[in-house]
């Protein structure tokens, strides 16, 4: 079972991502990303279910970031060439700050995504 649902979601995730001439970076980023954002979406929907409305927006609007992620690396509005792993200790209590003041790169990403999904209503 694990062979045909991994073949599965290799086939479907062909038919998504476009934007593999960047190497397996690419291609493994947007499987994580997808999935989280499908995790997100579930346990936010089992928690609005429960009450528990503010936890399931807040797992929503995380659902959202990360799938708008997906989309900025898609539309190639993300570069992945220069992305490295950052430890831990590396980031200071400024820089997290800074993040989330701003709404980090997330702002953006989801205005361009909001934009693209406002058009396909039309």
């Amino acid at each position: 079972m694990l062979n045909q649902t991994r073949q599965i979601r290799k086939e479907l995730l062909a038919k998504l991502i476009k934007n593999v001439e960047s190497g397996s970076e690419v291609w493994c980023i947007s499987k994580h990303l997808l999935a989280a954002a499908m995790r997100l979406i579930e346990v936010g929907t089992k928690y609005y279910q429960d009450g528990k409305k503010d936890e399931a927006k807040d797992l929503f609007s995380k659902a959202y970031d990360l799938w708008s992620l997906f989309f900025g690396l898609e539309l190639k509005l993300i570069e992945v060439g220069e992305v490295k792993k950052i430890e831990e200790n590396q980031l200071n209590i400024n820089d997290r700050e800074k993040d989330q003041e701003s709404g980090g790169g997330f702002k953006s990403l989801r205005a361009i995504v909001k934009k693209i999904v406002d058009c396909c209503i039309e």
